[in-house]
């Protein structure tokens, strides 16, 4: 049984291969592209809109609401962000209804790429709001011995965020294979059902956890500003 999609390869030509992973995730992002400029080259402010703006506007909508409910200062910068991570990870886990798309989230490879993008986020983010030496002042908050405590913890998130995403969609997509094999008819329309529901949530999760840790940083930062007003 395969773990992942990383052991189907797909192309060989020397140091160059291609597996499911990287070909499926190609797929989605030309997808995306695809339905992006489709249904964004027909956008329109009056009454009567199409499906494909509708559905853009349900989603975009969505991802602003969360991302303001965190009360992070400027939400609208990180809208393209947090609202990439989402569909990407969202579209990976509809696709995989389809018989023998393997989402590449269920590749260790791809998910610690995800977090990695979290991971450099953070800091650009937290430098956009509050400067290099604004920003780097909060890793030796309350004294310079807790520098080794907040590093770790930047690493650790990340390999949570990684692990957590791999181990939930390779589980969900094992155990549909293996209800298929004990039962061919019912059970796997069931899974793959649950089992879309489930990527969704994996989705807005991972989504979510990197916007926490985004506003923890903007957060950081406001609380020094409030106690340097304060003094």
């Amino acid at each position: 049984m395969r773990l992942t999609p990383d052991q189907m390869v797909l192309f060989r030509h020397g140091r160059i291969v291609v597996n499911e992973t990287i070909a499926f995730t190609w797929a989605i992002m030309i997808l995306l592209v695809i339905l992006s400029r489709g249904i964004t080259r027909k956008l329109t402010s009056q009454a009567n809109i199409g499906r494909g703006q509708n559905m853009l506007e349900i989603i975009i909508g969505f991802v602003q609401n969360q991302i303001k409910e965190t009360g992070v200062p400027h939400p609208e910068r990180y809208l393209p962000f947090i609202g990439t991570l989402f569909i990407f990870i969202g579209t990976a886990s509809v696709l995989s209804v389809i018989p023998g798309f393997e989402p590449p989230t269920g590749s260790l490879s791809t998910t610690a790429a995800l977090a990695i993008c979290v991971f450099i986020a953070v800091p650009l983010f937290g430098v956009l709001e509050e400067g290099v030496a604004g920003y780097l002042e909060h890793y030796i908050q309350p004294s310079v011995f807790m520098l080794p405590f907040h590093l770790m913890g930047e690493i650790s998130r990340t390999l949570a965020l990684a692990v957590r995403l791999f181990g939930n969609v390779m589980s969900e997509t094992k155990l549909i294979v293996i209800l298929i094999a004990v039962s061919p008819f019912f059970f796997p329309v069931l899974m793959h059902a649950l089992g879309l529901v489930i990527g969704l949530i994996q989705a807005y999760i991972f989504a979510v956890l990197a916007l926490v840790y985004i506003a923890s940083a903007a957060r950081a930062h406001e609380v020094r500003k409030g106690r340097t007003e304060e003094k």
